[in-house]
């Protein structure tokens, strides 16, 4: 029997993600990547499509706050860096900053420590990138500290909510978009 392709095993991830209508609130259709995160094959596909436009270009992963950290902590592991949680305020003990935003349903605010190393090169990823509110916020929170982001990766697109167009200025890369 021949060996799935990395595009085979990456339609087959895509295919795991499940939409759930009117989550978190009404109106809203949230991507649920459980599933995807329970298949190991198709998990290391996607952490291994994430990173791989920026290989070499970075010294840590920053994820976003909560599925972003999975993904990230998965592609620090696998290039061997190490991860900064990007949180929701009032989550971590000493927040170096915090920037307010807006998202499809609200407003939010997050947060993150400073004490990488000036210069340090980020690699931001998240889960999803709808209308881009917290992917801005942090890439405007990581240059604000100092630390020059070489691109942001995401798993899932939402395209036609203006998420890109809050992070054209930064390399983006997604693994799936609809």
């Amino acid at each position: 029997m021949p060996e799935n392709t990395t595009n085979d095993i990456l339609a087959r991830a895509e295919a795991l993600i499940r939409e759930i209508p009117d989550y978190p609130t009404p109106g809203i259709l949230f991507r649920d990547i459980t599933p995807l995160l329970a298949d190991g094959e198709a998990f290391k596909a996607t952490v291994d499509a994430l990173i791989a436009p920026f290989e070499g270009q970075f010294d840590v992963v920053a994820g976003i706050e909560a599925r972003g950290f999975l993904l990230a902590s998965a592609a620090a592991y696998a290039s061997g860096k190490g991860v900064v949680p990007v949180r929701k305020a009032g989550k971590l003990p000493q927040p170096a900053m915090s920037i307010d935003y807006s998202l499809e349903y609200g407003t939010a605010t997050i947060e993150m420590h400073a004490d990488l190393e000036p210069g340090t090169r980020v690699l931001v990823i998240d889960d999803v990138l709808a209308t881009g509110g917290t992917v801005a916020a942090t890439l405007d929170m990581l240059e604000r500290l100092g630390y020059p982001v070489c691109g942001t990766s995401v798993l899932f697109e939402i395209a036609g909510l203006g998420g890109r167009e809050k992070v054209d200025d930064h390399q983006l890369h997604t693994v799936f978009s609809s």
